[in-house]
């Protein structure tokens, strides 16, 4: 009945049978995908349930400064089901983030990036992006206290611009400070424009993914050799072999997604920041302001670089660089080979110290600027005044580890040039 179903249906719109076939019946990925492989699909499963449970969401908030946080305690308290929604959607944000850091650090692991899928990490940054800006705009929704004066700091970085600075944050606001047309523009913003641009950059990088063919963990090409039957002798149709691969993945995902949601949603105020829970006030500043958790890296180097002239530009400018700069990963890598497999101890150890200096950055941000205090030496020594006058240590390691950011990106013309590649075989054969 299924089969006499489906051929009704495709002899009536057989556009969307042919692009099926097209895009997993038909479409032959790598024999040899492993762990990391999982992460873009679960990016579209995380995708699929932000975009559910933000929908019965906006059936009770209210986006207006008087009843904003009210309507999330209301949500909370009164509406059948509504505090599981709600943690489903902020569990769901830092979800999203966790499995979007993780499938881009899968393509630094293995070239993904690189000749001829550029456009497809191109899109893949787009993306990065865009979510940047869904999760702040969605940020100031509940109107709490963090969310309101996150969102005061994160606008005023935009007032540094030279020239046009406090215009484009009048823009920004739509008004002189954070207010109702602030909520009201930024809920336009997080519930219709961008999830609008969200799907339409995650179709146009599953299309160019699949027109160029799926990367590997040898960083080969699988599809250059056809058997007898006229199929790649090492790709395989995606569906079903890859759908249930998947299927057990999201299982697995989903298990821990709801061990967090259940028992720890709040995940000790990374997750949902306890001044979150205190009502906006304009007249009270919180005593430490920091974002959430995956703006913290940029955060952090925001932070460390520092103020000229009394303007916090030079930080603003940096931490722009430190994200537009992904877009050039595809020319700014010369090696010869794709893989982490292949590869010198070079491009692996610029690797290892950028995981662990974006972790230490991500790590700053969330704590405040004197989190580590000062050495217990005389202030008579040389070194006691020097220690006095940066007074805080921390931020001497957010800045070196900002240089090893950078350092990353600009010198990796270098090294991966002149880097020890070992030989890839002309053929692998996983089959």
């Amino acid at each position: 009945m299924v089969a006499r179903l489906w051929q009704w249906f495709d002899s009536r719109m057989p556009t969307v049978g042919a692009e099926w076939r097209k895009h997993a019946a038909e479409y032959y990925a790598p024999k040899n995908f492993n762990f990391w492989y999982f992460f873009g699909s679960l990016a579209l499963l995380v995708l699929v349930i932000q975009i559910v449970s933000g929908i019965f969401l906006t059936m009770n908030y209210k986006p207006d400064a008087n009843l904003a946080f009210g309507s999330v305690e209301y949500i909370m308290r009164d509406v059948p089901g509504g505090w599981l929604i709600r943690y489903i959607h902020s569990t769901g944000a830092s979800a999203f983030f966790i499995v979007v850091y993780l499938h881009m650090f899968r393509a630094l692991l293995y070239g993904s990036h690189k000749e001829p899928r550029e456009l497809v990490w191109i899109f893949g940054v787009l993306i990065y992006l865009t979510l940047m800006g869904e999760a702040f705009f969605g940020y100031l929704l509940p109107w709490g206290q963090m969310s309101y004066w996150g969102a005061q700091v994160i606008v005023n970085l935009f007032g540094t611009v030279p020239f046009i600075g406090p215009d484009l944050a009048l823009w920004i606001r739509g008004d002189y400070v954070v207010s109702d047309a602030t909520l009201n523009r930024f809920f336009a913003l997080h519930v219709i424009a961008l999830p609008l641009v969200l799907l339409g950059l995650v179709v146009a990088h599953l299309l160019a993914l699949h027109d160029v063919g799926s990367n590997n963990p040898d960083g080969v090409d699988a599809k250059r050799l056809k058997g007898p039957d006229g199929h790649y002798l090492d790709a395989i149709p995606f569906h079903p072999y890859y759908t249930v691969k998947d299927l057990l993945g999201s299982v697995v995902f989903l298990a821990i997604f709801c061990g967090v949601l259940f028992f720890v949603p709040e995940v000790g105020g990374y997750f949902l920041e306890y001044n979150n829970f205190v009502p906006a006030d304009p007249l009270k500043t919180p005593e430490h302001i920091a974002p959430v958790w995956y703006f913290t890296p940029f955060y952090s180097i925001l932070r460390a670089v520092p103020p000229l002239f009394h303007s916090q530009f030079p930080g603003v400018l940096a931490m722009g660089i430190a994200t537009l700069i992904l877009f050039f990963l595809p020319w700014l890598d010369r090696a010869a080979v794709k893989s982490i497999r292949y590869r010198g101890t070079l491009y692996k150890s610029w690797l290892a110290a950028f995981v662990v200096v974006f972790l230490i950055l991500g790590y700053l941000g969330t704590e405040p600027t004197t989190v580590w205090g000062q050495f217990p030496v005389s202030d008579d020594s040389f070194l006691g005044k020097y220690i006095v006058d940066t007074k805080d240590v921390a931020t001497w390691v957010a800045r070196v580890c900002t240089v090893v950011y950078f350092l990353f990106f600009f010198l990796m013309p270098w090294y991966t040039a002149r880097d020890k590649v070992k030989p890839v075989p002309e053929r692998v054969v996983w089959h």
